[in-house]
């Protein structure tokens, strides 16, 4: 049997009306989430484990999706937080020696619906010119329930993104090798990425994850020497109790270095504003250009909002970094503050390692403070 006719009956019906048929791999059933395209050529797993794409239907624009397996070691937290998956074609015969399973079994095992031998170049352009927008994937008769299924997709809206996905207690990281690690770092859980943590260890530091709600008086308990604010989904400006608890710890003097959401949230508590992008940033080939260098970097980025930057006073932060193809902010540094953020991922796992040279700078700024300089 031709792969393409592989698997249940199923469709994407889109908030416009428009009706993509294709067939069910993974689970089945019937899902509503926010349709967005992501343009990773590799990296699969590390995107449907993201709690980045908490509440959407996650697009590949790239037509093979599968080829090399699944494993433990590329996932980026402990499931996947998509709502739905869309590829052109899956491999159901994966070939790698890292490979512990398959993506059919993994999005079985996750309970999550996906779609595949449907035009995806066409979804994509639909989005791009239209802007993201909800859908629906159903295993079930799609035109009978048309009606019924639009008024949920005008409904539906990604709430409490943030509290889902955060973790609900600390936990303490370092490396095997490091028994008196060099440097504690608190990581604020918005959704974090566990390469972000990985990067942390691998240079020396004891990295203690904490619940995105934790106070400035906590941390300030856990006496770290620095500060990371992590990736996360959502809209940054739902989150009013972390914006407030960000203004009292950014006021404890220790350097913060932000990430994605991060980034957002401190620049909102910073007097910034955010925006809601057409159809985001998505992908591992998202070029960037530091505003003092004036070099590009090729970035792996996962946003739907950006900052406005020149909605935070100059006297306040600057914007460090643009996006070379929309010229959004891509990254602020804070003048009377130890903090810089950024908008895309440094730590990319399954992406360009162009910046990740910024988690150095955040360790010299971390011992350059240590030492009272």
């Amino acid at each position: 049997m031709s792969l393409f006719n592989q698997g249940k009956k199923a469709y994407l019906l889109l908030a416009d009306g428009q009706i993509f048929e294709g067939r069910s791999f993974g689970a089945e059933g019937t899902v509503i989430g926010e349709v967005v395209f992501t343009t990773g050529l590799t990296g699969y797993e590390e995107t449907l484990t993201d709690p980045s794409y908490y509440g959407q239907i996650v697009t590949q624009t790239f037509p093979l999706i599968g080829n090399y397996g699944v494993n433990e070691a590329d996932r980026e937290s402990d499931k996947s937080y998509v709502s739905g998956y869309i590829v052109r074609e899956w491999c159901n015969q994966p070939s790698n020696f890292r490979m512990e399973g398959d993506i059919d079994s993994f999005l079985k095992k996750e309970n999550i619906i996906g779609l595949h031998n449907i035009d995806t170049r066409r979804l994509t352009r639909i989005i791009r010119e239209t802007g993201v927008m909800n859908g629906v994937i159903t295993t079930e008769d799609v035109y009978a329930k048309k009606d019924t299924l639009l008024e949920q997709i005008k409904a539906y809206e990604i709430k409490n993104a943030v509290k889902t996905v955060t973790a609900y207690k600390r936990f303490t990281y370092k490396s095997d090798n490091e028994k008196n690690p060099e440097y504690k770092v608190v990581l604020m859980d918005f959704g974090y990425k566990r390469n972000i943590r990985n990067e942390l260890v691998n240079r020396g530091c004891e990295v203690i994850v904490v619940p995105a709600y934790t106070t400035a008086d906590e941390i300030k308990e856990l006496a770290p020497d620095g500060i990371m604010l992590s990736n996360g989904p959502g809209n940054p400006a739902e989150n009013v109790e972390i914006i407030e608890n960000l203004k009292e710890i950014t006021k404890l003097g220790i350097p913060i270095f932000g990430i994605c959401l991060g980034h957002q949230l401190m620049a909102l508590a910073h007097g910034g504003r955010t925006e809601k992008l057409k159809y985001g940033h998505r992908g591992a080939n998202q070029p960037v250009i530091d505003l003092e260098s004036g070099k590009t970097y090729v970035t792996s980025q996962n946003h739907g909002y950006a900052v406005i930057g020149d909605s935070i006073s100059s006297d306040v932060a600057k914007v460090s970094h643009i996006n070379a193809n929309d010229k959004t902010c891509e990254g602020m540094k804070y003048n009377n503050i130890n903090a810089f953020t950024v908008q895309f991922h440094p730590e990319a796992h399954g992406g360009p390692l162009d910046t990740a040279y910024l988690f150095d700078e955040f360790i010299s700024k971390i011992k350059m403070n240590k030492e009272g300089k």
